[in-house]
């Protein structure tokens, strides 16, 4: 299995985060030449076609830069593009290994043993209630009784 991502893969994820850039751009530029017209009052000789234009471009450069970088970064078959779950698999794999990982870092920081057996709960009845207690409690937390 392939232990990390291969270099065209990152390369075609980091063109797909530029042509998403590029299609914000075109989509605020419109907006902005929209808003400066309202508030310059001024007349424009642009018939509005020119910011449709840059809206809808904008959308489908934002479209494309987010499918390359969603097939880029799961791969080919990681993504559902080619049906081969073995391909996948070894796609996503490094993935699996980070969140792995993450979780394996939440345990560390929680303290867990992972994989240990659990500790065995001792617990002590009462007499008189048969509630049952911790085992290092004197007292009953229902009735009050001394253990």
């Amino acid at each position: 299995m392939a232990p990390e991502i291969s270099d065209l893969r990152k390369t075609v994820y980091y063109l797909g985060m530029a042509l998403m850039i590029i299609g914000g751009l075109f989509i605020f530029s419109a907006i902005y030449a929209e808003i400066t017209q309202h508030v310059n009052r001024t007349v424009v000789l642009d018939n509005g076609y020119s910011k449709m234009w840059r809206v809808f471009s904008g959308m489908a450069l934002v479209a494309v830069g987010q499918m390359m970088r969603r097939v880029a970064a799961r791969g080919l078959a990681g993504s559902g593009v080619l049906l081969d779950p073995e391909q996948a698999r070894e796609d996503l794999e490094p993935y699996s290994r980070m969140a792995g990982g993450m979780v394996q870092d939440a345990l560390d920081e929680a303290d867990v043993a992972h994989g240990a057996a659990p500790q065995p709960l001792i617990m002590i009845k009462c007499r008189a209630c048969e509630k049952l207690n911790t085992a290092d409690a004197k007292f009953c937390q229902e009735c009050g009784k001394k253990l």
